[in-house]
């Protein structure tokens, strides 16, 4: 972004924030751009003793491909920032203000030294099984609530938005690029766009968890769906299946972590029988796999001799026959371990 973009965008945040009432009309508040993710521009707005955050959302994602989506999704995310913050205060961000129209949101800013990211930790070898256990608990206590909802099913009906930052980028451009798997990753990408049981954070990666001092801090809910509860819980799984390939000496602990995340999980599950869950967990967490490194927003922290052995590790159990998560996790860990031995 150019410096004179920079100021249109932060011109219409800041009369945004003055039309709100949160910084008053003459104010000059600093701008500091946030470290997000692909989809969004972020500042941390200061002024005085405010410190908020502001999100805009992007029509055209940063990454390599050209993957656009709806600004839709800005009202989607204060949608469900709203529907948490009921459930649990701690949980999220505080939801301030939000324009439809400039497809801006602003919430409470978190300062890092008390919320630091998941990721950062988990990728310092920093790995805590009460950590994973907390998410998993946050996660089903959400999808819980949410399944009681009557008013979720309709004021969640994403299912357009999902498919454009969910669906298509990561399973059906895994399954593109992998024409032999194309019927199996497909079927899953069909099983999980039309099962309809609770509300979906979607983006439940360790880059949008805060460890806070009250438990862990869910951000950026852009894919919020009432849809397939299995594709939270699959999501982070997934993230903690890759973060053993990248920190090997971790593996061990990162599959106690993953155990404790799930056994948390399925402590708040009521909505369905936790056997038919964890069917399509166990299905979908090969298949993100693959999306991680074959999908339109690969991971970074991958190197090229990583990226193969997660390619082939996903291919293999995609391929195979169906599993339930806990026979996935204890198979996917044993072959990362078994990476690590023979790499000595």
């Amino acid at each position: 972004m150019t410096d004179s973009e920079l100021h249109d965008v932060t011109g219409e945040a800041h009369q945004f924030l003055v039309d709100r009432g949160i910084v008053p009309s003459d104010a000059i508040p600093s701008w500091t751009p946030l470290t997000g993710g692909v989809s969004s521009e972020l500042w941390r707005v200061d002024f005085g003793s405010t410190h908020v955050v502001v999100k805009g959302a992007l029509d055209k994602l940063k990454v390599d491909s050209d993957w656009r989506a709806p600004l839709s999704r800005n009202e989607a995310e204060w949608q469900w920032l709203q529907f948490a913050h009921r459930v649990d205060p701690t949980a999220v961000p505080t939801p301030l203000a939000r324009d439809p129209q400039r497809g801006l949101i602003a919430m409470s800013f978190l300062p890092p030294a008390q919320y630091p990211i998941w990721k950062a930790e988990l990728m310092a070898g920093n790995v805590h099984v009460p950590d994973a256990s907390a998410v998993g608990s946050l996660v089903g206590r959400l999808h819980a609530a949410s399944s009681t909802d009557p008013d979720v099913p309709t004021r969640f009906a994403n299912d357009d938005n999902f498919h454009v930052l969910r669906i298509e980028p990561y399973l059906l451009t895994a399954a593109s690029r992998n024409p032999d798997l194309r019927a199996q990753i497909v079927d899953v990408a069909d099983t999980t766009a039309s099962t309809h049981r609770a509300l979906v954070h979607g983006d439940v990666s360790p880059k949008n968890i805060l460890i806070g001092p009250n438990g862990p801090v869910l951000l950026d809910a852009e894919c919020a769906w009432y849809g397939d509860p299995a594709f939270d819980p699959a999501f982070v799984l997934n993230h903690l299946v890759l973060k053993a390939v990248v920190r090997p000496d971790r593996v061990d602990v990162l599959e106690r972590a993953s155990h404790a995340l799930l056994d948390a999980y399925d402590s708040h599950v009521g909505w369905e029988d936790t056997s038919s869950l964890h069917s399509r967990i166990g299905r979908l967490v090969p298949v993100l796999m693959l999306a991680r490194v074959d999908g339109k927003s690969p991971v970074e922290y991958l190197d090229l001799t990583e990226q193969a052995a997660v390619r082939g590790i996903a291919r293999s159990l995609t391929a195979g026959p169906p599993r339930r998560i806990r026979d996935v996790l204890d198979d996917v860990f044993g072959r990362i371990d078994s990476l690590r031995t023979h790499a000595k």
